[in-house]
């Protein structure tokens, strides 16, 4: 499954994450890390299922 970590100033796609105390940890397929996303910088963090969803109000 693929996610995406939205932020204000844009947004990095994983494939996996880990919630960490202060914010979330992307992980690319291979297990490499991609990215720290302090709590306070994440707007969402939404799957590939809701990514393509019809209702757009929930980005």
């Amino acid at each position: 499954m693929r996610y995406r970590a939205i932020m204000p100033d844009g947004d990095i796609e994983c494939a996996s994450y880990d919630r960490t105390e202060n914010g979330v940890d992307c992980f690319r397929e291979d297990g490499e890390f991609v990215a720290f996303v302090p709590y306070s910088s994440l707007v969402a963090l939404l799957d590939e299922e809701t990514l393509t969803h019809d209702d757009r109000s929930i980005v």
